[in-house]
């Protein structure tokens, strides 16, 4: 009987801590994100911190300025993701919000032969805003 009061409290209070707008949190941070990865990759540092980790394709970065540099040095000269679905779930252990990207991406004007990506973003509150705590990107290919 005691255990089922401590489930409820701590339900109780991670639903106190769930954003009640992580959907639309998580569409405007990831338009944000793929408007600026698509024109000026540099301008992604903003939004991670120096904790942020990020995985692409199985290799770890640490750090703002680590991250940036990865994608900075990706080599291509023109990129346009296009996003098919994002789905958005509230994370209540922090008030965050967990994203999940599929889409296409069009590479060097490749439009016939476009891509597809899966990414994932772990977003983290920072007193009004959010950053990327945890980003992780796989081509899906094979």
């Amino acid at each position: 009987h005691q255990s089922a009061e401590i489930v409820a409290q701590v339900v109780g209070e991670a639903m106190a801590n769930v954003n009640p707008q992580f959907q639309q949190i998580g569409e405007q941070f990831t338009q944000h994100y793929y408007q600026i990865f698509d024109t000026n990759r540099q301008g992604l540092i903003s939004l991670y911190s120096d904790s942020s980790l990020l995985t692409f394709e199985g290799e770890q970065f640490m750090g703002a300025a680590s991250i940036v540099q990865k994608i900075a040095s990706l080599p291509f000269q023109t990129v346009q993701h296009q996003v098919v679905k994002a789905d958005c779930q509230p994370n209540p252990a922090n008030g965050g919000v967990l994203v999940f990207v599929t889409g296409n991406l069009v590479v060097d004007g490749g439009a016939a032969t476009p891509l597809k990506f899966a990414q994932v973003f772990n977003l983290a509150p920072n007193g009004g805003s959010f950053f990327c705590q945890n980003d992780m990107f796989r081509l899906n290919i094979g």
